[in-house]
């Protein structure tokens, strides 16, 4: 089969694709310009009042740890690989060797970044390097 473009049975999607993209973003920039012209900067001071009997807000800076950030992307490394577990697990009697053999080759990659991280002392809360 010869098709042109516009015969291709995907092109209205592509077309609908295209003007959603340009619509959101068109959207988007009135939005942010519309928001920009009637944002009301003047009141500084009632908007850090106390609410009632709440604390006092106050400026400070961001004071928290690098080590949050690394303990948290391990987190997320190692819980989206174990992630890919369950599928094979489901599949495991269809999969026969040749999938056990893949799963424990991902289990010795992923036990060598462990180890990894470990001996960098990524996963020691006071001891980062």
């Amino acid at each position: 089969m010869n098709y042109s473009m516009l015969e291709h049975p995907y092109f209205g999607v592509f077309i609908l694709f295209i003007f959603t993209f340009l619509a959101f973003n068109t959207t988007l920039r009135i939005q942010r310009f519309i928001s920009r012209k009637l944002a009301d900067k003047k009141n500084e001071k009632l908007k850090l009042a106390a609410y009632e009997c709440g604390p006092l807000p106050i400026k400070q800076q961001n004071r928290i740890s690098h080590q949050f950030y690394i303990m948290a992307m391990l987190f997320i490394l190692f819980d989206v690989e174990v992630i890919f577990m369950f599928p094979w697990a489901v599949d495991f009697k269809a999969l026969g060797v040749f999938g056990f053999v893949e799963m424990l080759s991902f289990i010795a990659f992923l036990t060598i970044g462990f180890i990894y991280a470990w001996k960098r002392g990524a996963l020691s809360w006071h001891n980062m390097k």
